[in-house]
């Protein structure tokens, strides 16, 4: 059995982290460095003069410097998730997770510093050292009671933000799930009794936030490995004694007849199902252990179908994720340079997560997220990847702050305000999350037509361990089954290799391509050769024949030859023309172009039809489509002759009128760069491009893998669209990520 960590072995959890460059963070300059100049002002003697600027007025750092949007995460590695301390060094994987989250969630620029230290103060001391560094503190992975004593120093010596996310970030989520889930049972937070199990640092400080928010000081029983913390108990720590009340009540199970809500913050199975039916009707439990829950939603609903239930894993429904609050709690504070995260923000926050739970869901979070995709008992947690968190957590987190007093800088118009959080995030990241999720929804089998690729096969286990769906691996049995072994997957046994030296099937798939072959020159020799021979004929023939749901190809022959033998089994949809996108995600913006990979001189009616299916996909992806005909020539500027196809394409819309922006022919600074653009005020672009229709195959072809290559973005494709099959065509140059990518992609339906 495979040393497994979740969803995905040991193995591969160490490959991710070593793959591309070792780690998951790296630091890009923000500016130009290509020249003497450039140099010359990055460093001397140009730097002297923003030096000199913040010397005279420290707020200058903000304009001048990247202190306004940095964030330290910072730990010491003596509470690492769940797993202890296991030390300062170890703890580096997960504070540099942490910083990748803060970017990809909120865009703010993290820096992860490990502190080999377990004194508090000389900890205390070294981060306030820096202060001068950062705009914020995340404390990450400390144990308590250090934890409090080191956050409270740092709150009151600092005139940063710090915050201890382990305790916080916890509380305001789970607060906003109370929010919620008192809403639904009509409760009052002031009326709840709350009975809370744990009292490490996320459970005093969730029980803290609770009773800022209106908790009943009296109503709230806080249990620990001895029982119920009351007034009088011996060994009981100033922090634990804060939450102390007058009580007869000594265990878990005493504490919890009668009680509105559990909170457990503890660890696996502490919840009993028959301590639940004493609870009162319609009871909240947030069971929030890590990794496994006090109790289960199952177990718990089996004995009070009327409970509410919330734990902190994504397989069941109201998932309690710090990352619903953090990136954004700091994003919002840094926005406005407030020198804390203080008690009101962080309602602020927990209230705006509640209220956006609330609302409806958009059409891609809601397919993500299955059945129960509207606000009710099974959706009182936004999902992660909502991509409205952004704005309106961040902006009421910048509200509080103001409103608190403890805010730098004043935001005039919050609207725009808004507007520039929404555009700060590529749309397309979040979306691609919901695909993976709608994926592991709607698992499908996903033919891998060259199993004995390395590349092909990683990309196939992750894909079966991360739940997308079942892989049906091509090639020799023996030689599959070896690597299997050798990249440590789990049960290698348990695998579906199709080899067509001992397939059942060939006699069927032999008869099927013969029939569709027999009157282009092929005989029936020639057939059973290609089944028995080719891997893509095979792999094609077995999702031709309905034993798989996609197919994936391409590592071992260039696209051209590829796409021949896919093509003498697969051909187009009625009325489709087959073509490639490539996808290209920058940090804020992604471009579609089309086609970049089979239509050499596309006519008038391919380039039309090319630009609907592409608009169509890119609309799937999240982004309302702008799409630009691209030539040399700006609306005939200079003047050739290669120009009626597209205007040809242009009318051909017009007459259609097909729901989205259009415009061409126009050279690709018109479409993309706006100062060009205003040259063109009859333009029915309202902003740049972000659907590329390319005029032949041969720019197309160059365009898309010049990008690649030189332009630093992430590169999704070629995306093969049109073909009457689920078929997706991977470059030679693919990693497993870009496999499993295209792979989900099939299988989700947003390309093929």
């Amino acid at each position: 059995m495979a040393d497994k960590t979740n969803d995905f072995t040991a193995r591969e959890a160490l490959f991710y982290h070593e793959t591309i460059r070792p780690g998951k963070i790296e630091i890009i300059a923000s500016k130009p460095m290509a020249t003497q100049r450039d140099l010359s002002l990055a460093y001397s003697p140009g730097v002297a003069v923003p030096v000199q600027a913040i010397a005279d007025d420290p707020a200058n750092a903000a304009r001048y410097t990247a202190k306004s949007n940095l964030v330290a995460v910072i730990s010491n590695g003596t509470a690492i998730l769940g797993m202890g301390n296991l030390g300062a060094l170890a703890s580096k994987p997960v504070m540099e997770g942490k910083a990748v989250l803060f970017k990809r969630f909120a865009d703010v620029d993290a820096i992860d510093i490990e502190l080999d230290t377990e004194d508090p103060q000389a900890f205390i001391d070294a981060v306030a050292l820096m202060e001068p560094t950062f705009g914020g503190i995340n404390l990450e992975d400390i144990k308590a009671p250090e934890c409090f004593i080191i956050e409270q120093a740092l709150r009151d010596k600092l005139k940063i933000p710090v915050m201890h996310d382990d305790q916080h970030g916890t509380a305001i989520i789970s607060a906003a799930g109370l929010l919620n889930a008192c809403h639904i049972t009509g409760r009052k937070l002031e009326d709840v009794k709350v009975v809370v199990n744990g009292a490490g640092a996320a459970a005093i400080a969730c029980t803290s936030l609770i009773k800022s928010m209106g908790v009943r000081h009296e109503n709230v029983l806080m249990c620990d490995r001895s029982g119920v913390i009351y007034i009088g108990r011996d060994n009981v720590d100033q922090w634990k004694s804060a939450h102390a009340v007058d009580t007869d009540r000594r265990t878990l199970e005493e504490a919890l007849v009668g009680a509105d809500i559990f909170l457990g913050l503890s660890a696996k199975d502490a919840l009993k199902p028959e301590w639940v039916v004493k609870m009162a009707d319609q009871p909240i439990i947030f069971a929030m252990a890590n990794p496994d829950p006090e109790i289960t939603p199952d177990a718990a609903m089996a004995v009070r179908p009327d409970a509410i239930v919330a734990t902190g894993r994504s397989d069941y429904p109201n998932q309690v994720n710090n990352v619903l609050g953090f990136p954004f709690i700091f994003r919002g504070a840094l926005d406005v340079r407030a020198t804390a995260i203080n008690e009101e923000m962080k309602i602020a926050a927990a209230q705006a997560i509640a209220e956006l739970a609330r609302l409806p869901v958009p059409e891609e979070v809601a397919a993500a997220y299955g059945k129960n995709h509207q606000f009710g008992r099974d959706y009182i947690i936004p999902a992660p990847f909502d991509p409205r968190l952004m704005e309106t957590v961040s902006a009421a987190v910048a509200k509080a702050a103001m409103d608190s007093g403890v805010a730098q800088f004043q935001i005039e118009d919050f609207d725009a305000y808004r507007h520039a959080l929404k555009s700060r995030m590529n749309p397309t990241t979040s979306v691609l999350t919901t695909v993976y999720a709608e994926a592991k929804n709607n698992p499908k089998r996903v033919i891998f037509a060259e199993a004995e690729e390395e590349v092909v096969l990683r990309a196939a286990i992750q894909f079966r361990d991360f739940g997308y769906g079942t892989p049906v691996l091509v090639g020799r049995t023996q030689a599959v089954r070896d690597m299997l072994v050798e990249l440590n997957a789990d049960d290698p046994e348990s695998f579906e290799i199709q080899n067509s030296i001992d397939s059942e099937l060939v006699p069927q798939m032999v008869d099927y391509l013969y029939d569709k072959l027999k009157r282009k020159g092929q005989t029936e020799r020639d057939v059973r050769r290609m089944v028995n021979q080719n891997r893509n004929t095979f792999a094609c023939l077995l999702l031709a024949l309905g034993h798989g749901d996609a197919m994936i190809s391409g590592l071992t022959r260039t696209f051209a030859q590829t796409m021949r033998e896919i093509s003498q089994v697969i051909g187009p949809k009625p009325g489709a023309v087959p073509f490639g996108i490539h996808m290209m995600i920058g940090k804020n913006d992604t471009i579609f172009m089309a086609d970049t990979t089979i239509n050499e001189r596309p006519t008038a009616e391919q380039l039309a039809h090319i630009a609907r299916e592409t608009a169509a996909v890119a609309r799937r992806l999240g982004h309302e489509p702008r799409v630009a005909f691209l030539s040399y020539s700006t609306f005939g500027n200079p003047p050739g002759k290669w120009l009626e196809n597209i205007r040809d394409a242009v009318a051909i819309l017009d007459a259609e009128d097909p729901g989205f922006e259009y415009e061409g022919e126009m050279a690709p600074d018109a479409a993309l760069n706006s100062k060009v653009m205003r040259l063109y005020p009859f333009s029915r672009l309202s902003g740049p491009a972000n659907v590329l229709v390319m005029p032949g195959l041969q720019s197309a072809n160059l365009s898309a893998k010049l990008l690649r290559e030189l332009g630093g973005n992430t590169t999704i494709g070629p995306m093969l669209i049109g073909m009457e099959k689920p078929v997706q065509v991977a470059p030679m140059t693919a990693i497993a990520p870009d496999v499993l990518t295209l792979a989900v992609l099939a299988s989700a339906g947003v390309v093929g």
